[in-house]
C-alpha cells in the first residue's frame, strides 16, 4: 500500500516554509491498484495514474452500471513512470546500489550518484529529434 511510504515523504520547499508532504501525483503499476490505495490518494487529494487490471476491469463491466465509471488514467503520465522504473532497474544492476552495503545514508548517495554518472557516460539516450 502507499500509506507508509506517503506518511514519510517530504520535499523542500525551494523558499522559506515547512517541506511539502503530498505529491502531486502517484504513478504506479497495477499492482497498486486497489481500491484502499485509490481510496487513501483521492482523500488526500493526490491525482492517481495507475493502471486497471484486466481482472478488476472485467468486474466493473459485468457490473453494469453499478459497476461505476473507471478511474481516470492518463497514458503519457503512465509512460513516465516506466521511465523512472527502467532508470531505477539499470541503477540496481551495480552491485553495490542493489544490496545497499553501505550503511551511512550520504556514503550511499554517492555510491548511487558514482552509479547514475557511470551509465550517463556509458549509455547515452538520444532525444527524439536526434533520430532523423
Amino acid at each position: 500500500m502507499f500509506i507508509p511510504l506517503m506518511q514519510a515523504l517530504n520535499v523542500a520547499r525551494t523558499g522559506t516554509g515547512r517541506p511539502r508532504t503530498r505529491p502531486d501525483r502517484a504513478r504506479g503499476d497495477k499492482a497498486y491498484s486497489s481500491r484502499a490505495n485509490r481510496a487513501y490518494l483521492r482523500k488526500r487529494g493526490i491525482k492517481a495514474t495507475i493502471a486497471q487490471p484486466d481482472d478488476q476491469r472485467a468486474k466493473r463491466r459485468r457490473r453494469g452500471r453499478a459497476g461505476g465509471r473507471p478511474p481516470a488514467f492518463d497514458r503519457e503520465q503512465y509512460r513516465r513512470r516506466n521511465t523512472v522504473e527502467r532508470c531505477i532497474g539499470k541503477l540496481k544492476q551495480h552491485r553495490a546500489v542493489a544490496t545497499r552495503y553501505d550503511k551511512r545514508d550520504y556514503i550511499f548517495n554517492g555510491t548511487l550518484a558514482t552509479a547514475a554518472i557511470v551509465i550517463w557516460l556509458r549509455d547515452p539516450i538520444k532525444e527524439p529529434s536526434d533520430t532523423a
